[in-house]
């Protein structure tokens, strides 16, 4: 199991509904809006690095509005 945040920017105020959204994929655990250089923090999780990836790019960057992503995987040392 890989496990990873993913920070996110969005178009201006559209991370309200973007994160209740993220919230339906499978795969995405938790999905928040926050304050700061990022809009919404989400943690997702997968089988494997490429099952990650493919969530990443195909789900998560798919949403309209989403701008920019940042995944940063969390080392199995930490889980």
């Amino acid at each position: 199991m890989i496990e990873a945040y993913v920070l996110i920017q969005t178009h201006v105020g559209e991370a309200g509904h973007i994160a209740q959204e993220l919230r339906g994929l499978d795969g995405v655990v938790h999905a928040e809006p926050v304050t700061g250089p990022y809009d919404i923090i989400a943690r997702a999780e997968a089988g494997d690095l490429d099952h990650l990836g493919r969530l990443v790019a195909d789900g998560i960057q798919a949403i309209k509005g989403i701008t920019r992503t940042l995944t940063c995987v969390i080392p199995a040392s930490r889980r």
